[in-house]
């Protein structure tokens, strides 16, 4: 073959190669592989092309594909490929000259005018093989989503999650085999829907009762499951104040605890990373919950101390210390990673408070004593009761 892309990326909808536009069409038909799920395969018409099912799990499909490559291939695709789609993976695994791309219309723009919603007020999301809890920071009154999911079957799981939630009155309409012959539109509550649901679908939620979780740090204590070893609202609220999330920023929380720290991190921006180290088998289990219970299953937990389980991690660009601080750990921080990474810890401790003040002396930075009093009975009246002061330290390594 010439040079040139030679594979093509083709966007095809439910009504198959009749709604392509015409470059579409000229790939197809100069094609020697047409390789796709067997839902797409099935659509084509008859072709001279070589016909290959993309195998599961979809990473073998990759080597697949480069098996072919110096012979004219099209990749099929649903819709868009670009928009929760197959597109990024094989474009990332290709140079730039050797694909091309015609994309379709997307199930988002297809739902979306279907239900009469602007599309740019509504959040789109892919949960094809990712967990529902992925829905739990977007669950609000009022907020409008377009769902995809990986079959019929995970629309009565969804269905549950709502109602699970507290949000068992959403407007759920389940939308199968958008733009064909098999299009079905179904609308119920979330605590009322039933049947059987075939894929591809998209699901249209507007959101009903329940309660949003809050945009700032500092969420409540028993969002987190904890076995006490938690860093308390108001303290955590400002130690996130210290760390300044930023997007696309990486954390390393050390002696996560119950993750607390590294989730509201997460929380902060959608493109943040962050690594929850922590010595104990039963708190880091603990932290993998509370990360998918609260929508950041992206957190890695290393179980392991520090500082021997930080070898091999991706540098961060901010570090809290909230458990096993020690000159020996901070002096490894320092010849671990680069200049100007920022540094948070909290100490209660009398131990760990001259530690800091140590270090604050030689390094610089900010310390500061926080100090905390809560309204309590006190006989039949009421009163101060106090936390123990924390002692944070904020500055760079």
């Amino acid at each position: 073959m010439s040079e040139g892309p030679w594979l093509t990326i083709v966007g095809l909808g439910e009504d198959g190669p009749d709604g392509l536009p015409a470059a579409s069409r000229a790939a197809l038909d100069a094609a020697e592989v047409v390789i796709g799920p067997p839902r797409h395969l099935a659509l084509l018409p008859d072709l001279v092309a070589d016909r290959m099912t993309w195998p599961v799990p979809f990473s073998k499909g990759l080597d697949l594909l480069e098996s072919y490559r110096g012979r004219r291939v099209v990749a099929l695709a649903s819709g868009d490929p670009f928009w929760f789609g197959a597109g990024r993976v094989i474009a990332e695994r290709l140079s730039p000259q050797e694909w091309c791309a015609h994309p379709g219309v997307s199930t988002f723009a297809l739902a979306a005018s279907r239900m009469g919603w602007a599309i740019e007020r509504t959040l789109c999301l892919g949960l094809h093989a990712a967990p529902l809890t992925r829905l739990r920071p977007h669950l609000a009154p009022g907020a409008r989503l377009l769902v995809l999911l990986r079959g019929g079957e995970a629309v009565p799981e969804l269905s549950r999650y709502l109602t699970g939630t507290g949000f068992g009155r959403t407007r759920v309409t389940v939308l199968e085999a958008l733009g064909g012959p098999r299009e079905r539109r179904t609308e119920a509550h979330a605590d009322a829907l039933t049947g059987a649901f075939g894929h591809p679908v998209c699901v249209a939620l507007e959101i009903t009762g329940g309660l949003g979780m809050p945009c700032v740090p500092g969420r409540e204590d028993d969002v987190f499951e904890s076995d006490g070893q938690i860093s308390k609202r108001p303290v955590r609220a400002l130690t996130l104040s210290a760390l300044a999330p930023r997007a696309g920023e990486r954390l390393w929380d050390i002696g996560g605890g119950s993750g607390s720290i590294a989730i509201e991190w997460l929380l902060a921006h959608p493109t943040t990373e962050a690594v929850s180290i922590e010595a104990r088998v039963d708190r880091a289990t603990c932290i993998v919950r509370n990360a998918d219970a609260l929508g950041v299953d992206r957190l890695n937990v290393v179980q392991g101390a520090a500082p021997e389980a930080l070898e091999g991690l991706a540098p961060p660009d901010a570090v809290f210390v909230g458990g096993g601080l020690s000159r020996a750990l901070l002096d490894d921080l320092v010849t671990r990673l680069a200049p100007g990474t920022r540094l948070v810890a909290n100490a209660v401790t009398l131990e760990s408070e001259a530690l800091l003040a140590a270090w604050h002396a030689e390094r610089g930075g900010d310390l500061m004593r926080i100090e905390l009093a809560e309204a309590a009975p006190l006989g039949p009246r009421r009163g101060w009761r106090s936390s123990y002061p924390v002692v944070q330290y904020r500055g760079a390594l």
